[in-house]
């Protein structure tokens, strides 16, 4: 036998035969399964945030107070909620001093939470696992205990800050009633809602921080760069996406805080803590005005879109720049 003629090789296999066709209903379900999976999530979604907006907006082109409310009936009004809502002062007094309050807690925030971050990185493992233990505990206290637990520090007679104060010699501080002036209600408005979100901030910023390489920080380091330089040349670049994330999370956050104003001041005194959404619900519920309560409640949301747009909209321009 002639060596190449293939004698003595083993047969070829045979080829498998295609695999039968789909049947087309049957692609398409099978593409609509995922929909189908999230659709009753969806839905619920839908109709617990969707309807209630849309609800909110029908009533703030009505004519809405207690009397439609018990009836029924509301007559649509136009524009009419929009125009005494716009051309009434207090509402632009409400409005700059919701932006101011926006601005000092998130700004707050940010930088605290960035540093905490920034120590967490630095320290050892066991200090950053005690650090990391109190600030989960923190963000997970309840918002209406965590603003007892405040309204009891600077309780004016039995108070632990009034108390201290006191001890360190400030004898005008004995008895000292602080929620009876706007200013120190406001600052002490602040420091809680910034206490409640610094462990949020922290926490994903050293999540985001771990994931840089060490060589990049070598690197810099061999250039000769310091801490400030590290974090400006290596850490912020390479996380600014994330920064931009968390600080649109807290603008929403901070400028629909609600919980902490009312249950600490109601808008008092004087209206020194009053903010939009304090200011939709006192004029809903307190004169029972639905209507105007309404319209307030449609221009927060539209204020609170247009600054994260404007946000956005930056954050995506960045986006392609080099580090």
């Amino acid at each position: 036998m002639r060596p190449g003629s293939g004698a003595g090789r083993p047969p070829l296999r045979a080829r498998s035969a295609p695999p039968a066709p789909v049947p087309a209903r049957a692609a398409r379900l099978v593409g609509l399964w995922p929909y189908l999976l999230i659709a009753p999530t969806v839905a619920g979604a839908g109709y617990l945030l969707l309807y209630p907006l849309l609800r909110n907006v029908v009533i703030s082109f009505q004519h809405f107070r207690a009397g439609e409310l018990i009836r029924g009936g509301a007559a649509f009004v136009g524009l009419e909620n929009y125009r005494r809502v716009l051309g009434d002062p207090e509402f632009w007094e409400v409005t700059r001093r919701t932006l101011v309050w926006t601005g000092v807690n998130v700004v707050s925030i940010m930088v605290l939470g960035t540093l905490t971050a920034l120590v967490l990185a630095a320290l050892g493992r066991r200090m950053r696992l005690a650090l990391m233990s109190g600030m989960v505990l923190v963000w997970a206290v309840p918002v209406l205990a965590a603003t007892t637990v405040f309204q009891w520090l600077f309780q004016s007679r039995l108070g632990v800050v009034n108390w201290l104060l006191t001890a360190l010699g400030l004898e005008s501080f004995r008895g000292h009633t602080w929620f009876a002036d706007g200013t120190s209600t406001f600052v002490i408005l602040v420091l809680l809602v910034v206490w409640q979100s610094v462990p949020f901030v922290a926490l994903t910023l050293y999540a985001g921080i771990t994931t840089i390489p060490g060589e990049l920080y070598e690197s810099a380091r061999i250039d000769g760069a310091g801490s400030w330089r590290l974090f400006g040349l290596v850490t912020f670049p390479i996380l600014r996406p994330l920064f931009g994330l968390i600080t649109s999370l807290e603008v929403i956050w901070v400028f629909k805080c609600f919980a902490q104003i009312w249950a600490v001041s109601k808008g008092g005194p004087d209206g020194a803590t009053t903010t939009l959404p304090v200011y939709a619900f006192q004029v809903a519920r307190s004169l029972n005005k639905y209507d105007l309560g309404a319209a307030i409640s449609t221009l927060t949301v539209l204020m609170l879109v247009t600054l994260l747009l404007f946000h956005l909209r930056r954050l995506h321009r960045h986006e392609g720049e080099p580090p």
